[in-house]
């Protein structure tokens, strides 16, 4: 078996992107912690998504520049497309678990910190998979 490098890239990327976003959407979480639930949740997962997406693209672009440069824009834009396609598809199913499972949890009376870290955590196994396989399977790296 080999090891794709680029895979690897994305992957480590996407943790640290995770990583980035559980911090800022756990905090928030406990900010608003006198709020509606569902308040809280939406904002929180919202919050979730503009640090991991300010993140993954500016990882992305560093990771790859370099190779950029030196392939056709046809094949740059099949790529990005690619990647844009499996983050999608990784992201809805990555909402509807997150946002259910943190509502959940905070209706049954969880604190909202650690509601936030768990659902987080349970989405982001799932969502790491699920872009892994479809980068895989398009063979995009």
């Amino acid at each position: 078996m080999r090891i794709n490098k680029h895979l690897l890239k994305i992957n480590r990327n996407l943790l640290v992107c995770w990583l980035s976003s559980l911090a800022s959407s756990t905090a928030a979480a406990q900010l608003l912690a006198g709020y509606d639930n569902y308040i809280n949740t939406t904002v929180t997962v919202a919050i979730g998504y503009l640090a991991f997406f300010a993140v993954f693209s500016f990882l992305f672009y560093l990771d790859n520049r370099v190779r950029h440069r030196g392939m056709e824009s046809k094949l740059i834009r099949k790529e990005v497309l690619d990647v844009i396609s499996s983050l999608v598809v990784g992201e809805v199913i990555f909402f509807v678990i997150r946002w259910s499972t943190h509502y959940y949890f905070l209706e049954i009376g969880i604190e909202p910190y650690l509601t936030s870290i768990v659902s987080h955590v349970i989405s982001a196994i799932v969502f790491q998979a699920v872009v892994t396989a479809f980068l895989k399977k398009k063979k995009t790296f």
